[in-house]
């Protein structure tokens, strides 16, 4: 079973977007191509959140993900939207196992809310063959409800955790934390030129909204609440209360942005 089984729907509607911001960032931050198409990896892809934020600024697009549901929802979601003349491939493949056409390489590689679930500095390691002389690796995302930050996030992880337990959850067993900054890690790969940068973005929420986020997340799938699923809507709904009073919660998160560059020779 997926990390992710069940939630493949509840991500698409709910999982935010991409902010364009955060795509203006990646797209200044990838080589120009005049001769010849130009091209992303999207690694994780989920429901191509990703690629949907940046289908007009490549011609030629690879889009994996190792769970079949969410591809099909990307394609779903994508292909009537895909300017004409460009190129949109959807891949099932682990990141570790992705292999891409003979003589392509990608401009830009994104790895999105994705990168702790990899094996890191493998993935690092195979992206060096996949990647333009002068492409550049993306590891960005930002704050889960988990990392809480606000009053009614807290109480909402309370919540997870009352019926859960207290350990974050990933699917059956639970979340391994990562204690090793991302761009400690790249700047031990190939694309260890890394340059950080900070999005922040201000969202409002409602409750449907975050029980439909929630229910995209590998902590808090609809499946590991079981019988007691419709018990765990009410207990959410209720402390929500003691936070608004019209149902809307603001929330102040940002994007963190990793870009990785090949040390020039």
């Amino acid at each position: 079973m997926s990390l992710f089984t069940g939630t493949a729907t509840y991500y698409r509607q709910f999982r935010p977007g991409i902010p364009e911001d955060v795509a203006a960032v990646l797209d200044r931050a990838t080589p120009v191509r005049t001769n010849g198409p130009r091209r992303l990896l999207d690694v994780g892809t989920g429901t191509g959140l990703v690629v949907e934020a940046l289908l007009d600024r490549f011609d030629d697009i690879i889009a994996a993900d190792n769970d079949a549901d969410m591809l099909a929802t990307a394609e779903s979601a994508l292909r009537p939207k895909l300017p004409e003349g460009s190129r949109l491939t959807l891949v099932e493949s682990t990141a570790e196992d992705f292999v891409p056409p003979a003589g392509w390489k990608a401009d830009l590689v994104t790895i999105c809310r994705a990168f702790h679930w990899l094996d890191q500095a493998a993935v690092l390691r195979l992206l060096d063959s996949q990647v333009a002389p002068d492409g550049v690796v993306a590891i960005f995302g930002d704050n889960s409800f988990w990392a809480a930050g606000s009053p009614w996030k807290e109480a909402v992880r309370d919540v997870i955790k009352t019926f859960l337990g207290e350990e974050r959850r990933a699917g059956s067993g639970t979340f391994q934390h990562h204690n090793r900054p991302y761009s400690e890690i790249m700047e031990e790969s190939p694309f260890n030129q890394v340059e950080e940068i900070r999005v922040p973005v201000q969202r409002t929420w409602t409750t449907a909204s975050i029980l439909g986020y929630l229910y995209s997340t590998s902590f808090a799938a609809p499946h590991l609440f079981g019988d007691r699923l419709e018990e765990f809507e009410t207990a959410v709904k209720s402390r929500l209360t003691d936070f608004s009073d019209s149902d809307t919660f603001p929330e102040d998160n940002e994007f963190l942005i990793r870009i990785g560059r090949r040390s020039k020779t």
